[in-house]
């Protein structure tokens, strides 16, 4: 039995298949009778890390999930760079997403959808991770780190108060549209596409709440501003130095909630959901004394849209509703909070033509790549005329002057 990341933001199944300083253990593909090798390799790049293997499929069942065994294509990881962490439990990567960002290629059929089709589970699935404060059992890291998943359903002992769902824009990753951001109850009075430039994501995978350049800039300058009573050094909101109190003195209020609005599946409306410093400023235990809590600010700049990460999912009970296309937020039951705030979903807000704060890949159609073609046929016609006039003057004036230009010709030559 082997432990699994569970990953939203990819949609392979890897595993470690070789021996590895932070593995204690991992696949061993000659002793299963069940593998067939598949006779390709992968390769797979994150964000940080990356790592390669080769193809196979083997039988597969999930402890304490579904009672079922399906055939499924597992990625066997011989080599990796920054992708095993030290200190963790955990010996693969369980890829949830869709087809079309499944490596090598869409042909290769992720394992919720091999699920899905070779059982009776239905096409749904829900995440309740439980932050780093949250006191658990077992640990997934060097952090006290819980949570759980749900295969086929939701778990209502696991949110309070009312789902609220919206749309999956595209099924490659989960896409999303968000359509507001505030820190604080302040808007940031940003075009709403500029918060899904290039795209918004669900990413369990990714610890940050990652934004995009501009908006990454407004909001840090909103925080810093709300936390103005104590200073911290510009590296902190960086993401570069740490920030530490005496033990049990963190300042929470000082620090500003951070909401975000997301369309809701009546396109004219939105809700809202809310984080609490709690969920953004990560505990950094290994560099803690008895004396000292440490953080980092988990919230990062990106150049690949904006990616809802663990700092916004640990608030919440998410419900990933592949099959009526559909992502679902609660407030979590696990969620770390204090007696005076709490992460919250509320809605709903009006708004007009919501669907348009999605951002657009801009796509060019034949006739304008033929328009485009023709101009620059144009412009390199202009640029040829004078060249070819002053070949015809030059073999003009040779015929008049033989010998002066064979000679000017072989000293070029040299």
């Amino acid at each position: 039995m082997l432990n699994i990341l569970v990953d939203t933001g990819s949609s392979n199944f890897a595993v470690g298949a070789a021996a590895h300083p932070f593995l204690r253990r991992y696949y061993h593909r000659s002793l299963s009778s069940s593998y067939r090798d598949q006779g390709r390799s992968v390769y797979v790049p994150y964000t940080q890390g990356r790592w390669e293997g080769e193809l196979g499929t083997d039988l597969v069942s999930v402890p304490h999930g579904p009672n079922a065994t399906l055939r499924a294509n597992i990625a066997a990881i011989t080599q990796s760079d920054r992708f095993f962490i030290n200190g963790s439990n955990w010996e693969g990567i369980l890829g949830l997403a869709y087809a079309d960002i499944a490596r090598p290629d869409e042909t290769l059929e992720p394992f919720f959808d091999s699920l899905v089709r070779q059982t009776s589970v239905p096409n749904i699935f829900s995440l309740q991770l439980c932050g780093a404060g949250f006191t658990q059992n077992y640990s997934l890291g060097s952090a006290t780190v819980g949570g759980s998943m749900i295969i086929g359903g939701v778990d209502p002992s696991l949110y309070v108060g009312e789902l609220w769902y919206t749309p999956i824009r595209r099924e490659w990753y989960y896409e999303v549209i968000i359509v507001r951001i505030e820190v604080n109850g302040q808007d940031l009075n940003m075009d709403c596409k500029e918060y899904n430039y290039d795209k918004s994501i669900v990413d369990s995978g990714t610890t940050n709440l990652r934004l995009p350049r501009k908006v990454f800039q407004a909001a840090v300058k909103a925080i810093e501003a709300a936390s103005s009573t104590e200073q911290f050094p510009s590296g902190f909101w960086l993401g570069e130095q740490l920030v530490c109190w005496e033990t049990g003195t963190t300042p929470w209020h000082i620090f500003p909630v951070i909401s975000l609005y997301l369309m809701s599946e009546n396109h004219n409306q939105s809700f809202r959901i809310s984080i609490l410093p709690q969920q953004y400023l990560r505990p950094v235990e290994d560099v803690a004394s008895a004396q000292e809590d440490c953080y980092k600010f988990a919230v990062s700049q990106s150049s690949t849209g904006t990616v809802m990460g663990a700092v916004i999912m640990e608030g919440f009970y998410v419900v990933f509703d592949r099959e009526k296309k559909r992502i679902g937020f609660a407030v979590s039951t696990c969620h770390v909070h204090d007696e005076f705030r709490t992460a919250s979903v509320k809605g709903s807000f009006h708004g007009v033509d919501l669907e348009d704060c999605g951002y657009n890949i801009p796509q060019t159609d034949e006739s304008t790549l033929m328009t485009i073609a023709y101009i620059m046929a144009g412009i390199c016609a202009l640029f040829m005329l004078p060249l070819c006039l002053m070949v015809c003057q030059w073999r003009f004036a040779r015929c008049f002057h033989p010998h002066g230009d064979f000679a000017d010709d072989i000293s070029l030559l040299k």
